[in-house]
């Protein structure tokens, strides 16, 4: 009951009165929070402080690691056989073989959550992969993420396991560096594929398609799927002008999730028009 009552108090706080409530916001995710970053209240909570699998959201810690070491983003890393998915056998375009610098790995790791990228980040590491998810979960307790606990670099183990209520302090946190902002929602990228033999032109998409919806202005933005953990999104995003945190896992359904989002700004878009007509 008391939680109950911190959300509604939160809510009204946000909307200014507005009769916009929890009661009013149905979500498919299992476990959803939406944050207002300024102001530090959560407007709504389900299940946040459950642990469960988080996916590619790992990518996000992945890419903040990666930017503290200050590692020169110009270097080209070779892939190798070690980056190849052997836990859920998911595919990929970069062969091999194939030559990128560290800062196209980063945007295909973030913007269209490339595996075999995030796992030679890992492993290029100064000190390897053992080294990178140490440094991984020393800053997951620097800010405060005190129920989670990663293992890799790219998210495919499910023992990567965080809550919403964590996951909301690592997209604030996240969205303080540049690179993080720009490439997790970059719409669509070019890269040039160097190889022994050739060189080959792929192109890539955002897994999440809201970002190229006029409708939107995302600041940041990372998806997520395993069996083991459903359908996940994240977001920094201004919604009535604010800059809002969602957070949403274990949503069951090709596009719960996407939905779940679009409920959310209408919830907060009503909230608003009802306070403005009142």
């Amino acid at each position: 009951m008391k939680n109950a009552i911190l959300v509604v108090c939160a809510t009204f706080a946000f909307m200014g009165g507005a009769f916009a409530k929890p009661a009013d916001l149905s979500l498919r995710s299992n476990a959803a929070l939406i944050l207002d970053p300024q102001r530090g209240q959560v407007l709504f909570h389900k299940n946040a402080d459950s642990v469960m699998p988080i996916a590619s959201i790992t990518k996000l810690m992945t890419a903040m690691v990666v930017l503290d070491a200050k590692l020169p983003l110009n270097q080209e890393i070779v892939i190798d056989s070690a980056d190849v998915d052997v836990i859920k056998y998911t595919r990929s375009r970069l062969r091999v073989g194939t030559k990128f610098t560290r800062r196209e790995l980063l945007r295909l790791a973030l913007m269209s959550s490339e595996n075999r990228a995030a796992a030679a980040l890992g492993r290029t590491y100064p000190g390897g992969l053992k080294a990178f998810v140490t440094a991984m979960n020393r800053k997951a307790f620097q800010l405060g993420m005190g129920s989670t606990y990663f293992v890799d670099s790219t998210g495919l183990n499910s023992g990567n396991v965080s809550t919403a209520r964590d996951l909301a302090k690592m997209v604030k946190a996240a969205h303080r560096y540049s690179l993080i902002r720009v490439f997790s929602t970059t719409a669509a990228h070019e890269v040039v594929s160097v190889g022994k033999v050739r060189s080959r032109n792929l192109n890539y998409v955002n897994s999440n398609r809201l970002v190229r919806s006029s409708r939107w202005d995302i600041g940041i933005s990372k998806t997520g799927f395993l069996s083991e953990a459903g359908r996940c999104l994240v977001m920094h995003a201004n919604i009535t002008g604010k800059p809002t945190i969602i957070v949403l896992l274990d949503s069951w359904g090709k596009n719960s999730r996407i939905g779940d989002a679009n409920r959310i700004k209408k919830w907060m878009e009503t909230g608003l028009t009802r306070k403005v007509r009142g």
